[in-house]
C-alpha cells in the first residue's frame, strides 16, 4: 500500500523537505501532497478572476481557488502533518487541523513545545505531536512499514 500524506502549513522553512527526504531515505510507500507553497503564487490564485480595488476581496477569492485543492488534497489523504512555525501564526494549519478532525482524518501536529498553550485543543484532536521533522519520520515509519 502507499500511503498518502498531506504536508499543510508554515511555508518559511524546508521541513516539508526534510520529512520527504527522510521518507525516501528510509524507503516509506508515502506519496506527499500540499497546498501551494509559493507566497506570491498562493497570494494571486484568484487574480485571473479579475482585479479588486481591495485587498479583502482579492484574498477571498484567491482563498477560495486555493481551497479547491486543499480540500481535494486533504480529503484524499491517508494522515496529515500539520506544521505551526515560529515566525507568524499559521491559521490555515489550524483550519486545516479542524477540518481533518471533522472529517475523521488523522493528523499528526508538528510545532515546539512554546506554543503547546495556544495549540492545546489542536493537540488534543492529534494523533501525535512532534518537534522535529526527524520525528515525524519515525511516526510514518513505524505507520507505514508495520501496515
Amino acid at each position: 500500500m502507499t500511503w498518502t500524506v498531506y504536508l499543510s502549513g508554515e511555508i518559511h522553512t524546508d521541513w516539508r523537505q526534510q520529512i520527504m527526504q527522510g521518507a525516501k531515505e528510509q524507503g516509506l510507500a508515502i506519496e506527499f501532497s500540499s497546498a501551494v507553497t509559493d507566497h506570491e503564487s498562493s497570494d494571486a490564485a484568484g487574480d485571473v478572476l479579475g482585479a479588486e480595488s481591495q485587498a479583502f476581496w482579492r484574498d477571498h477569492k484567491s482563498s477560495k481557488v486555493n481551497a479547491i485543492r486543499t480540500k481535494t488534497l486533504l480529503e484524499k489523504c491517508d494522515i496529515a502533518v500539520i506544521r505551526f512555525g515560529d515566525q507568524y501564526k499559521q491559521w490555515n494549519a489550524a483550519f486545516d487541523a479542524g477540518y481533518c478532525a471533522a472529517l475523521g482524518k488523522p493528523y499528526i501536529t508538528l510545532h515546539g513545545e512554546d506554543i503547546v498553550h495556544p495549540l492545546k485543543e489542536v493537540d488534543a484532536a492529534a494523533m501525535a505531536w512532534a518537534q522535529s521533522p526527524e520525528q515525524v519520520v519515525e511516526l510514518l515509519k513505524y505507520i507505514v512499514a508495520k501496515a
